[in-house]
């Protein structure tokens, strides 16, 4: 039997999105080759800090020895076979400590990183490869200025992740959107109504505005631009009126923000990343569409359907570009860990496959530019040049 050259370890982390499962396929499957032991963790972050020390790796609930006939089984679906979780293990609350720490960490807040250390030498793990977005990614970099080895992968379905054009799960969640959007319309222009569809995004608008760029729907609604509610219904009423079937469409992220008012959240309890959870922003849209809409249609009041997508864009296997992607950005990270490279990011810059230092994550805020990509005044993408654009025309670099 072949000497094991070392162990790699694989977890994923934050919201599910297609392409977490063809991106573990591509990293186990290319181990495995190279004679590596791979490891996945399960829950992300939180197996790391759940680890029980007592007992070897194949005999753990939070890590699981991979196999190419397991990953190759599971690497058409979508979500994550890993499992998933929004744990910080520098700032771990006591509640939600591991029975056998909380002697050891009884403070409100807790940093368990040495505990994560701890466990990463106990299973045996020379390199870890986190995939998730930028909160699942910071906590890797702080475990790679702790000095353990990192390569991490972008993931998130909002498509925010500094550093990279792309993010996995972005373009299932664009074809999602536009295929629900189209399929809302038969509802609408059989009743003559406005549209009101509610998408992810906390921060960055690029879940809105890509399928609205992609005519899912007449306006979209963006975190990065605060809108005042009477120039949305304005513009829409005079939608409705051009269009023969008499509807129109926007699209609202779930982090926009009216102009007289912030975020809206459906309780006050934060994860562990100080988010509180978004929702309820379209049924607000939606409410004072209703109350304003008769000031533009010769005061008569236009009927509302609101649906919020949630999760429908980012269940169910994974499009073309979620399929391939993950498969370069797998085989990427094999090649840094092959080449004693660490502490980098796999990334698509302007098209091309490249690795990036994973403090870019950390270093910036990537959002949607108002001044070259939107049109506050008509609430909508603007794009007038595409020569020498990245596949989603918008760059990390804008």
């Amino acid at each position: 039997m072949a000497k094991i050259k070392g162990t790699i370890g694989i977890l994923t982390g934050g919201g599910d999105v297609p392409g977490l499962n063809p991106a573990i396929r591509a990293i186990t499957v290319r181990a495995l080759r190279e004679g590596y032991r791979v490891l996945g963790i399960r829950k992300g972050w939180e197996g790391m800090i759940r680890i029980d020390r007592d007992r070897p790796a194949e005999e753990q609930d939070y890590c699981q020895v991979l196999t190419a006939q397991m990953v190759n089984k599971v690497g058409r679906s979508g979500g994550t076979f890993l499992h998933t979780s929004r744990t910080q293990p520098s700032k771990v609350k006591k509640k939600s400590v591991p029975s056998p720490l909380q002697n050891k960490y009884a403070q409100e807040v807790n940093d368990l990183t040495p505990e994560v250390i701890q466990n990463l030498n106990h299973l045996g793990i020379d390199h870890l490869i986190p995939i998730g977005g930028d909160d699942t990614l910071s906590y890797a970099l702080h475990l790679h200025n702790e000095g353990f080895p990192v390569v991490a992968i972008p993931k998130t379905m909002d498509n925010d992740v500094a550093g990279t054009d792309y993010c996995l799960g972005f373009s299932t969640c664009v074809t999602r959107t536009i295929e629900l959007a189209n399929q809302l319309r038969t509802s609408a222009g059989s009743h003559e109504r406005f549209l009101v569809i509610e998408v992810f995004g906390r921060y960055a608008g690029f879940s809105a505005l890509v399928p609205a760029m992609a005519g899912a729907s007449n306006r979209c609604i963006i975190p990065e631009h605060p809108f005042d509610m009477e120039r949305l219904a304005e513009i829409l009423s005079e939608d409705r009126r051009r269009n023969p079937s008499k509807y129109s469409i926007v699209i609202v992220s779930e982090g926009a923000m009216f102009a007289d008012g912030g975020m809206v959240f459906e309780g006050e309890e934060a994860d562990a990343y100080g988010h509180k959870k978004l929702g309820g922003i379209g049924d607000q849209v939606s409410a004072r569409l209703k109350e304003l809409s008769p000031q533009y249609n010769n005061g008569e009041e236009v009927g509302i359907i609101s649906q919020k997508l949630g999760y429908l864009v980012r269940s169910g296997h994974p499009d073309a570009i979620d399929s391939i992607v993950p498969v370069a950005y797998g085989n990427m990270a094999l090649n840094l860990l092959l080449e004693g490279k660490n502490g980098r990011l796999v990334a698509l810059r302007d098209g091309n496959y490249k690795d990036v230092e994973l403090k870019e994550v950390a270093s910036q805020k990537k959002r949607v530019n108002l001044k070259k990509h939107y049109n506050t005044d008509r609430l909508r993408p603007e794009f007038r040049n595409f020569e020498n654009k990245p596949l989603f025309i918008m760059s990390c670099d804008d």
